[in-house]
């Protein structure tokens, strides 16, 4: 076969070269055993719902990050009786146990895909990720074989599961001719450092199996069959990206700071302690945000102990460095079944964040005594999302000052940690000082979303929901005002402090701590190495900025 080329969209960056791998799309319940063959009863279906919740526990187990997050969110679908009742109402009717299923969760996952917002029409693909895994157990047929590492994996789409199935470990790389750049499983592309295409203009029945491909997620490209010039461009292009790897690693091992030796903080963002298993603490200046969501993601709400011991684990790790822990922040893109509430008509402007902790006290309250429990341990703060109002900061104050004196009162070791917040709403950006925090953290993607009114995983905006637009950086530029006025430090833990790109222009802006994921530790003291602020006429504001 002759080089063949295929363009997409890309959703991870990278490239790679490996054999051709085409993952088949789901059939039809029918198409997978004969009617006479199919489980009728309810219990076929309630031990099928079993077995797929004991894999996914499985997968969860070894899973970190977003992928847990993701695993945690199906387990929580699962667990929640109302999703098989209209398949068990349909069973009583006579109708087979797998058509009944397949039925059910299809019409669920069109209400998703029905959704005018991005993030919740990405949820569906978990709704038919988990509908195959249950179908598997009733009618045998447990999918697609074994991925190879290495391979580059075609699909229309993939379930998360079956992402977090594949080894990734020795390469790879991701081509779906359907899929989004905001999906979960772009998502987990991108935190793993899995290329990936979206979009894909090939139809996969013309890809076939046992073929070498280039993906070159910088060119939107997928390569079939690729010939000596293709070869020799990629074998070019990684030993580029080596060689830019093994210069960030030797920066991610010194401190921070700007070519004129003006010292940076650069700290670490954390959805799982797991992420930091090992990963050496001398590479940060400590964690700028650790993110509790994903303990509530389980099915059953974390008790007490158990947050506990998940912030003692971060804190351990730390070894006397600053942690800030950010309290649960659900809603928008993240919602959790029997919390967050149902059919708001825009989530991204619903009850989230800090709004959804007020309402639900009960909750809250759980979370605040962990919280205060854990900051005798260590260098603790507490991080309060989406503030946009200052009642909101004093009411977290009040609940958090209460749980201080009952924990003490009861006499169980508690701390009273500093309370800051997220800058992420504009009213709170414009009026920043109007709020008493003790530290200020900008939260990049949500700000630049609302500032733009432009979602960020639209690909369609991509322009408008650009945090190095003046207006988000004239906002960043006010709180780093506010923060030296009041002589409180001001951090900023969205994705725009691990862009290279627009880490000069924070530096710019005043900002002088920054929080990344752990793999962006080295990339980002790099790019703050190549900056000179005196270049800036002596002043974060002088002749070079932009704006």
């Amino acid at each position: 076969m002759s080089e063949r080329r295929y363009s997409g969209r890309a959703a991870s960056p990278g490239i790679a070269l490996g054999e051709l791998v085409v993952v088949a799309g789901r059939p039809a319940p029918a198409e997978r055993r004969g009617a006479a063959e199919r489980p009728l009863d309810a219990a076929a279906l309630h031990a099928a719902i079993a077995a797929a919740r004991a894999e996914l526990e499985a997968l969860a187990g070894r899973a970190r990050g977003d992928g847990a997050d993701i695993l945690g969110f199906q387990i929580a679908l699962l667990d929640d009786p109302a999703l098989a009742e209209p398949a068990l109402a349909e069973i009583a009717r006579g109708r087979p146990a797998d058509e009944a299923w397949s039925a059910a969760l299809r019409a669920e996952a069109e209400g998703y895909e029905a959704s005018a917002d991005e993030h919740f029409r990405a949820r569906a693909a978990d709704l038919l990720d988990v509908q195959d895994r249950v179908l598997g157990h009733l009618t045998g047929d447990r999918g697609a074989g074994d991925v190879p590492p290495g391979a580059v994996v075609a699909a229309a789409d993939l379930a998360p599961s079956r992402f977090l199935a594949i080894d990734w470990s020795r390469g790879g790389a991701l081509a779906l001719t359907g899929g989004s750049a905001a999906s979960h499983v772009a998502m987990l592309a991108r935190s793993r450092g899995v290329p990936a295409l979206v979009g894909l203009d090939a139809p996969l029945g013309e890809l076939g199996p046992r073929r070498a491909a280039l993906l070159d997620a910088s060119r939107g490209l997928l390569v079939v069959e690729p010939g000596p010039a293709e070869r020799e461009r990629y074998e070019r292009e990684r030993t580029r990206l080596a060689g830019e790897r093994a210069a960030a690693e030797v920066h991610a091992a010194r401190p921070a700071a700007t070519r004129d030796g003006t010292p940076v903080r650069v700290l670490l963002n954390v959805s799982d302690p797991g992420e930091l298993e090992h990963l050496d603490p001398a590479v940060c200046d400590g964690v700028g945000l650790v993110r509790t969501e994903l303990l509530f993601h389980g099915g059953a709400l974390p008790g007490e102990e158990e947050q506990l011991a998940a912030y003692r684990r971060v804190v351990e790790w730390a070894r006397g460095r600053p942690v800030t822990l950010r309290t649960l922040d659900a809603g928008g893109d993240k919602p959790i079944p029997g919390l967050t509430p149902e059919g708001e008509s825009n989530p991204f402007l619903g009850v989230r964040g800090i709004r959804l902790s007020l309402a639900r006290p009960d909750v809250f309250r759980v979370q605040l005594r962990a919280l205060a429990r854990a900051a005798v341990l260590g260098d603790v703060k507490v991080m309060l999302p989406m503030v946009g109002s200052p009642r909101e900061l004093a009411r977290a104050r009040a609940l958090l000052d209460e749980e201080v004196a009952s924990l003490a009162a009861a006499g169980v070791a508690a701390r009273r940690p500093p309370l800051g917040m997220m800058v992420e709403v504009p009213a709170a950006a414009i009026a920043a000082d109007l709020f008493d925090a003790e530290f200020y953290s900008i939260g990049s993607n949500d700000l630049t979303q609302y500032v733009a009114a432009a979602g960020r995983d639209v690909d369609a905006l991509a322009e408008l929901a650009d945090p190095a637009q003046p207006a988000v950086l004239r906002l960043v530029r006010r709180v780093a005002e506010v923060g030296a006025a009041r002589g409180v430090e001001v951090s900023l833990c969205g994705d725009a402090g691990g862009d290279p790109q627009v880490v000069p222009l924070l530096l710019a802006a005043g900002i002088r701590a920054l929080s990344v994921a752990p793999p962006l530790v080295g990339r980002v003291k790099q790019s703050i190495a190549g900056v000179d602020l005196r270049e800036l006429g002596g002043s974060p504001w002088g002749p070079a900025w932009p704006i």
